[in-house]
C-alpha cells in the first residue's frame, strides 16, 4: 500500500481553533479554496469552541464533519456543553485530551485511514501551566506512543497549552517520535513553524478560525472593558469577518517524518 505513495508526501491541514459560527463558515469556504491548489489526505481542527465560543454540540460536530474534516480535537472547554455525554463515547472522529482521569467518556488518542488509506494515528493532549490540572501530558504522551509501536508511522499530536514553554518542551520531548507537534488554545497564529531533528514538525500554536475583529473570538468591547474596569464580563462571540489559521504538513508515509510545515493565514 504505501509502496504505491512512493515519492508522494502524505497531504495534511491542521486547522486553528474553530471559533462560533464565523468559524464554521470559515471552514465551510476555505477548505474548497484551498483543496483547489492541492487536495488534502486528512484533515483535523480543534473544535473546542465550535458551539456559539465554548464546547461542541453534535449538530455542530456533523456539520464541520461535512465539511471534509476527518477528525475534530477538542481541549479545555471539552465538557462546556452538556450534550457532549450523549455522543462522545461514540463518536470515533471527536477525541478529548487523552490526559483526563481514566473513566472520563471518550478517548484522547485514535488511529484512522486517511484518503489514501495509509493508517494516522491523532493523539489529543492538554497543558497544565497556566491551565487546568489534569494527568501529565509528557507522560501520557510516552504511553501512548508505547501502544502505537507497530500500528503505524504516522503520528500527530495537537498540544491544547497556554505557555509556549510547555508547547516548545513537548515539541523537543517527541521530537524523531512523532509526525506533528502542532499547538492550539492561544487562538494567535505563532510564527516558529519548523522541522524539529527526526522529521517533526512544530508550530506553537495554529491560532484561529473566527471573527477576525475580535480579542481571540470574544467581542472586543467586552474584552476591553474587562481590562478597564476589572468587572467580569459575559463574553460573547464576535461577528463579522472571518480569518482562516491553519497550516499544511507533508508527510513521507514510509518513514512519517515532516517534510514541510506551512502557516495558512486567509481573511474574508
Amino acid at each position: 500500500m504505501i509502496n504505491n505513495l512512493e515519492g508522494k508526501f502524505l497531504r495534511l491541514l491542521m486547522i486553528g481553533d474553530i471559533v462560533g459560527r464565523s468559524g464554521r463558515r470559515a471552514v465551510k469556504e476555505t477548505i474548497p479554496l484551498l483543496q483547489k491548489e492541492g487536495n488534502f489526505d486528512f484533515v483535523i481542527a480543534n473544535g473546542e469552541n465550535a458551539a456559539g465560543g465554548l464546547g461542541i454540540t453534535r449538530k455542530v460536530a456533523d456539520e464541520l464533519f461535512s465539511c471534509n474534516i476527518d477528525v475534530i480535537t477538542m481541549g479545555n472547554h471539552v465538557w462546556r456543553q452538556k450534550e457532549i455525554h450523549n455522543f462522545i463515547s461514540r463518536e470515533e472522529r471527536l477525541i478529548r485530551p487523552a490526559n483526563f482521569p481514566p473513566g472520563v467518556p471518550g478517548v484522547g488518542c485514535n488511529v484512522f485511514l486517511t484518503r489514501n488509506n495509509l493508517k494516522i494515528a491523532v493523539i489529543n493532549l492538554a497543558g497544565r501551566t497556566f491551565m487546568p490540572v489534569l494527568d501529565c501530558p509528557f507522560r501520557k504522551a510516552n504511553e501512548l506512543l508505547l501502544r502505537l509501536t507497530g500500528l503505524t508511522k504516522l503520528i500527530v499530536v495537537d498540544f491544547h497549552a497556554e505557555a509556549t514553554s510547555e508547547k516548545v518542551a513537548m515539541g523537543w520531548h517527541l521530537a524523531g517520535q512523532v509526525s506533528a507537534v502542532c499547538g492550539t488554545h492561544t487562538h494567535v497564529q505563532t510564527a516558529d513553524e519548523r522541522i524539529l531533528y527526526g522529521g517533526t514538525a512544530y508550530i506553537s500554536d495554529i491560532g484561529m478560525t473566527g471573527p477576525r475583529d475580535s480579542v481571540i473570538g470574544v467581542k472586543k468591547e467586552l474584552a476591553i472593558e474587562k481590562f478597564l474596569s476589572q468587572i467580569p464580563q459575559k463574553f460573547e462571540v464576535a461577528t463579522g469577518s472571518y480569518q482562516f489559521n491553519a497550516v499544511i504538513i507533508e508527510i513521507d508515509p514510509q518513514t512519517g517524518k515532516a517534510q514541510l510545515i506551512k502557516r495558512i493565514q486567509n481573511y474574508e
